[in-house]
């Protein structure tokens, strides 16, 4: 059972303490840091307890942040302090403990020991078993829309301490700060909270359930849902009882320009989607999905931003290793080499433009090997920058091995290890194709 001593426990205060601290994160409206957490802790830890053991405790509003989805549109973040994202990590780590057992089999998000990589393989399953349709439902601001009253009833059913529900309660309606004014909460789990995921999953475990009884074949990913049939006409009966049931029975709302029946060839799934060839259908990376990752290495590539280059690669580093981790699934070495000479040009560019003045160019250039009158040459001529960055010269001085030296990743290095370990991993021999 889950009561607020177990909450409080030292063990589990001490492993949301190390979560919040290794995820970092920005601070919220008091400005602390995650490196202030451990002071601040020791200086106000007993007088902070004894209130959350009394009922005094009232959480702080959250900060709102603005974060600009892929597709258009604005994805509202909201930000708690530090402390209190380290409290709704230990309140979410007991509901985790206690709900994660009963979810469906089919639901992959936001739960230890599922990943993304699990839910497209399971949609693979469905497809070459001849679901070829894909039902796509999307949830209109879901996070920013959860009825309160409904989660708490439902969280009651598993949750005796009273306690616990009121501190739950109070976190749900703790405010929101925009434009310095706090606006009240009555629903909603704002999205940037530690205890967002798990609520979303009790929320939508009742979903699940529904589907499981009618006998779907569908996978869930937090708030992606997706249903599998067979025929596009058996697709428009499950999308239009499905979205009754969502709206009437979940109290949430269905958007229907989002939501829609597609063939697997023209549907997608968590930024992959899916073709056919002579082994079955397999996956592949939306071309929306490859495309973002460019605009963001051409971002952090800009020749006009004027940081280090140490920076630049630290940059590139942190976006490359994510995406790779992402789709290292899939199999595109050819693509992947050319996105690699790309930016290797791209950074080339950015360290030409760097060097500035001829002077500059001519001791850098011999520094590293070129003759002298090739440097001169060369760091006289007035061919743009995009055009000097693929000449012989820098090719041959800024070579593939110097930039790796001074801290570049390769795409296409980091892509081979991280493939090679996914395609060995049992339960994840699937194919897949960048195109």
């Amino acid at each position: 059972m889950i009561k607020l001593e177990t909450i409080l426990s030292k063990s589990n205060l001490k492993l949301a303490y190390r979560q919040v601290v290794e995820n970092a994160g920005a601070g919220g409206i008091d400005k602390m840091q995650t490196d202030e957490l451990q002071s601040y802790l020791r200086d106000n830890w007993d007088s902070l307890k004894a209130q959350i053991e009394s009922g005094t405790y009232h959480p702080k509003a959250v900060r709102r942040v603005e974060i600009p989805k892929p597709n258009g549109g604005i994805r509202y973040l909201g930000i708690p302090t530090v402390f209190d994202r380290m409290l709704q990590q230990a309140i979410g780590q007991q509901l985790s403990n206690h709900y994660d057992s009963t979810f469906s089999d089919y639901s992959y998000g936001y739960r230890k020991g599922r990943d993304a990589h699990q839910c497209i393989d399971k949609a693979l399953e469905y497809l070459n078993a001849g679901y070829s349709y894909i039902v796509e439902i999307d949830l209109s601001k879901f996070f920013d829309r959860v009825n309160h009253d409904r989660l708490l009833s439902k969280l009651s059913k598993g949750i005796t301490d009273k306690e616990v529900l009121r501190l739950i309660r109070r976190y749900l309606q703790s405010g929101v700060m925009i434009n310095g004014v706090v606006q009240a909460t009555t629903e909603g789990t704002p999205q940037g909270g530690n205890l967002s995921p798990i609520l979303s999953n009790i929320v939508l475990d009742e979903l699940d359930k529904e589907l499981d009884k009618r006998g779907h074949r569908y996978v869930r990913y937090a708030d992606d849902i997706s249903i599998f049939v067979k025929s596009r006409r058996a697709g428009e009966r499950v999308l239009s009882s499905i979205t009754d049931y969502i709206e009437s029975r979940l109290k949430l709302r269905v958007n229907r320009d989002k939501s829609g029946i597609k063939h697997y060839t023209k549907g997608g799934l968590l930024g992959f989607g899916f073709y056919k060839d002579a082994k079955g259908v397999q996956c592949r990376i939306l071309e929306s999905s490859y495309k973002r990752f460019c605009r963001k290495l051409k971002r952090y590539t800009k020749r006009s931003w004027s940081i280090s280059f140490d920076e630049r690669v630290t940059h590139l580093f942190y976006l490359i290793n994510g995406w790779v981790n992402y789709y290292g699934k899939a199999k595109g070495r050819a693509r992947i080499r050319r996105i690699d000479e790309w930016l290797r040009r791209r950074l080339r560019m950015c360290i030409w433009k760097q060097w500035k003045r001829i002077g500059k160019r001519m001791r850098s250039l011999i520094q590293l090997g070129a003759s002298k009158a090739k440097a001169y040459q060369w760091s006289n001529t007035r061919k743009s920058y995009w055009r000097i960055s693929k000449s012989p010269i820098l090719q041959r001085t800024i070579t593939t091995d110097r930039l790796e030296q001074r801290g570049y990743i390769s795409i296409l290095k980091k892509y081979n290890h991280r493939h090679s370990i996914l395609m060995n991993r049992r339960g994840t021999r699937t194919v897949c194709q960048v195109v």
